[in-house]
């Protein structure tokens, strides 16, 4: 496993974190990002919060990154596709949660339970899972 970085630069943040965001390039003018993007991910506005959880694909999706086909398995779970549709229905973004190689069928019952929280709670669990991919998918790399 490999040390988290000082500096990295928008293309490697944008491989991390799915996506070249606002976020992502903030993230690399900064020295330690990884380390200091939960303090920068608290401090977008909802509107850059939603484009980087947004930019991240969603759980069970057809078309996958081939970093995120392998953290999210094969199994299918045709039960997904309903519950994504009603998390991004009642919270106006994109599930996030930190696979770490379990497969789909256990991220059923966290998803229902995220979906009785408020969305100031998802926001932030939503972030904080997003950066805790990212610190793995460093140090796995």
């Amino acid at each position: 496993m490999r040390d988290l970085p000082r500096q990295l630069s928008v293309e490697e943040l944008a491989d991390l974190f799915e996506g070249r965001t606002r976020f992502v390039e903030r993230l690399a003018q900064l020295d330690d990002p990884l380390g200091r993007a939960r303090q920068v991910a608290a401090s977008l506005s909802d509107e850059q919060k939603k484009e980087v959880l947004d930019a991240h694909p969603a759980i069970g999706a057809k078309t996958l990154s081939a970093r995120s086909a392998t953290e999210q398995g094969t199994d299918e779970v045709p039960e997904l596709d309903e519950l994504n549709r009603a998390y991004e229905d009642k919270f106006g973004f994109r599930f996030v949660v930190f696979v770490n190689r379990r497969p789909r069928s256990e991220l059923v019952p966290i998803l229902r339970e995220r979906l009785e929280r408020t969305r100031e709670q998802e926001l932030a669990t939503a972030l904080d899972e997003l950066v805790s991919i990212a610190k793995d998918r460093w140090r796995r790399s």
